[in-house]
């Protein structure tokens, strides 16, 4: 068992910054307190990994960020077929 500087229980996160995506840490319960202590999981990524993980995560951002604009437009056009069928 992985404990703070607090003395609690540390738990598992992910990181997902641009230096270290994906890489798993243990960090303090307690995630606005003053001990903002951490203890890396894994092992260190290779470096093709940092290279590649943060493309495919924008990539993936700029997917979603699509979809909810075509979802905005597919709501529009079903108002736009049922004002026409009103009418």
């Amino acid at each position: 068992m992985v404990r703070c500087w607090c003395g609690k229980q540390a738990i598992t996160r992910t990181s997902w910054t641009s230096a270290n995506p994906g890489h798993r840490f243990y960090g303090c319960p307690d995630e606005g307190s003053s001990c903002r202590w951490i203890g890396w999981y894994d092992p260190e990524m290779c470096a093709r990994s940092r290279m590649i993980i943060p493309g495919l995560l924008r990539g993936r951002n700029e997917l979603e960020e699509r979809l909810e604009v075509s979802q905005g437009d597919v709501w529009k056009w079903k108002i736009y077929l049922a004002i026409v069928v009103v009418l």
